[in-house]
């Protein structure tokens, strides 16, 4: 298929997503801040900058920011998602949309991050071609993925539905695609950008019981897909089963992880 010719973003996820927005917001978004937070403290994010999170989701990120005096914006496929994200930042610039067009004017922004974003564009190459377009001379973009899987135990979490899908087509990328250094550094220039520093952020899914577990783990797109297929049941029993070596004394669950995050220079 033509590069160009690529299914983008908000035909593929913008249904999925937002049919757990509500859960993916109260239960899952919130295992993801500490990378937030690790992300920005290296970017040196402060008062007054201009910043964009591509594939905003549910818009905790840019809740962050927004805190500490940041002018925000989002972009997401998913109005659901985006819907929170206004509620959570009423003076943020939430805007539904493809990541491979960015509905924002060149050079409008310091900082641009994609957590765990950009390699699930219909079409990644433009996405990240976007991103560099819409940041400043001298601002700096973020590429947020999953850490390598050996070992991980969040990876048992991630990978528990595989066996309920069919095989992906040839060339699909998985989660852990571009856990791999030199793979991320490549995908970053694929689009043009200048790939820099690289660095991990250490981070857990945690769950107080097992019902909130449940439904953080079936609030993606993916997740949801998955149980239009095989079942809500059958989905549910295979997090419970994964989960299981992860149940702390108090009755809550935990698994460590890592995500890997590059950072690129337009």
């Amino acid at each position: 298929m033509n590069e160009m010719k690529k299914p983008k973003t908000a035909a593929i996820h913008g249904r999925l997503w937002s049919a757990g927005a509500r859960d993916w917001a109260e239960f899952q978004e919130v295992n993801f801040r500490p990378a937030y937070e690790a992300v920005f403290a290296r970017v040196g994010l402060k008062a007054g900058m201009a910043y964009l999170d591509v594939g905003c989701g549910a818009g905790l990120a840019a809740n962050i920011a927004a805190s500490r005096g940041v002018r925000v914006s989002g972009v997401d496929a998913a109005e659901g998602l985006l819907a929170i994200a206004r509620q959570r930042t009423p003076k943020g610039d939430f805007r539904l949309g493809d990541l491979e067009e960015l509905p924002f004017a060149d050079r409008s922004f310091d900082i641009v991050t994609g957590f765990n974003s950009f390699q699930f564009a219909g079409n990644p190459a433009a996405a990240l071609a976007e991103a560099r377009r819409v940041t400043k001379p001298g601002g700096t973009i973020a590429i947020l993925t999953w850490g390598k899987p050996e070992g991980m135990e969040m990876a048992s979490l991630v990978t528990a539905r595989r066996p309920l899908m069919p095989p992906p087509p040839p060339g699909t990328p998985g989660p852990f695609a571009l856990s791999d250094e030199t793979a991320l550094r490549a995908f970053a220039a694929s689009g043009g950008l200048k790939p820099e520093e690289i660095f991990d952020v250490p981070c857990a899914f945690a769950y107080p019981d097992l019902a909130t577990a449940l439904r953080g783990l079936k609030s993606s797109g993916d997740a949801l897909k998955t149980v239009e297929i095989a079942g809500e049941a059958v989905v549910d029993a295979a997090h419970e089963k994964a989960l299981a070596p992860f149940r702390q004394k108090d009755g809550g669950y935990k698994a460590k992880g890592t995500f890997r995050c590059l950072l690129a220079r337009p």
